[in-house]
């Protein structure tokens, strides 16, 4: 009796497992985004009869944006399902990353997509860490691939004195972003320096002067 309630239990939650898969598949054709919709996980539906090319077409992409008013010296250029509505429900995403000489987009993480980047110009130097602290990293060129897994720290940099362009992939419709710097020493209420002293090992006098040069987010 005991046997059989397991394989009983078992086969239960490989059936719910294969619903809850199955019914994030959509029902229909496609899903545009109704932006200014009621947003539960995703946009809602737009109605079919408004739908535009529009709604999949975006050109924000084509062109290199400008780096030279940046801290980092990098600029991301989204195209995600807010700039292409067409996007909504299908789980994937774009953008484009434009590196002055010596730019830099520091170590981030993406919670909801991995990423690969494909280089459009220039030679950057890569790299993740994987949970027990291992750097996997590389020096990539024009024409190169590089992924990142979903959710581990990530960075890219530009060691040269030429600017660097990528073009990066998403596996998720809005994949957002956290990075480190910003989201420790400039959160909103602000994590208390002596948290962050001892977490870094330094004094509290340290952890405010860095939190300075993060304003507070909103």
């Amino acid at each position: 009796m005991k046997t059989f309630m397991t394989h009983l239990f078992v086969t239960v939650l490989l059936v719910a497992a294969h619903t809850a898969f199955a019914e994030t598949n959509m029902l229909q054709d496609l899903c545009v985004a109704d932006l200014k919709g009621a947003k539960v996980n995703g946009y809602a539906c737009k109605d079919p009869s408004q739908i535009t090319p529009e709604d999949f077409y975006y050109i924000g992409l084509a062109a290199a944006a400008d780096t030279s008013n940046t801290a980092m010296g990098s600029a991301i250029t989204a195209g995600n399902v807010e700039k292409i509505p067409g996007l909504n429900m299908m789980g994937t995403s774009m953008s484009r990353i434009d590196y002055a000489p010596g730019g830099l987009n520091p170590p981030h993480l993406h919670p909801r997509a991995s990423e690969a980047i494909f280089v459009l110009e220039g030679r950057l130097f890569v790299g993740f860490l994987t949970t027990t602290g291992k750097l996997i990293s590389k020096h990539i060129n024009k024409g190169d691939v590089f992924v990142f897994p979903r959710a581990l720290l990530h960075f890219q940099q530009n060691p040269n004195n030429a600017p660097a362009s990528v073009i990066a992939a998403f596996d998720s419709q809005n994949p957002g972003t956290q990075s480190v710097g910003p989201s420790l020493f400039g959160a909103n209420p602000p994590i208390p320096d002596d948290l962050l002293a001892k977490a870094f090992g330094v004094e509290p006098q340290v952890i405010q002067k860095v939190k300075g040069k993060f304003p507070a987010k909103k």
